[in-house]
């Protein structure tokens, strides 16, 4: 799949356009469904950051507790592994409960079936289009 991944903190924002397997998403769903009661972060990484490696991006995307209530953060870092003066890197992180993390694993499993073009997911809402 070739997919577009923008996303926002409200200060800081980043945008990469990435390869991955559709399988991928429904894997990260299924471990969000589980998260936090497991208490093992989520970790998604495509590419690298390593020049030896010659990779053309690097992304990451990553939830942990913050809190025993089950309060959250997804982190995502975004590098386009470009020299200077095209070199685009953005790393921040969404807070997140629950709720929220069970909106974006719904949106994640319906996604993968590819049926959808577009998913915009919120802390507060989400939404799938077949329309980009």
């Amino acid at each position: 799949m070739n997919l577009v991944v923008a996303a926002s903190n409200g200060r800081q924002q980043g945008e990469l356009e990435i390869y991955a397997n559709a399988e991928d998403l429904g894997e990260i769903a299924r471990r969000l469904r589980q998260f936090p009661w497991t208490r093992e972060d989520i970790l998604w990484e495509l590419g690298s950051e390593h020049p030896e490696d010659r990779f053309a991006f690097y992304f990451r995307f990553r939830v942990f507790l913050v809190s025993v209530s089950g309060r959250s953060a997804v982190e995502l870092r975004f590098n386009n592994n470009e020299a200077p003066p095209s070199r685009e890197i953005s790393e921040f992180s969404l807070e997140v409960l629950p709720a929220d993390l069970d909106r974006l694993a719904e949106l994640l499993e319906q996604f993968a079936k590819l049926e959808h073009r577009v998913l915009d997911w919120s802390v507060a809402d989400g939404a799938l289009s077949r329309d980009a």
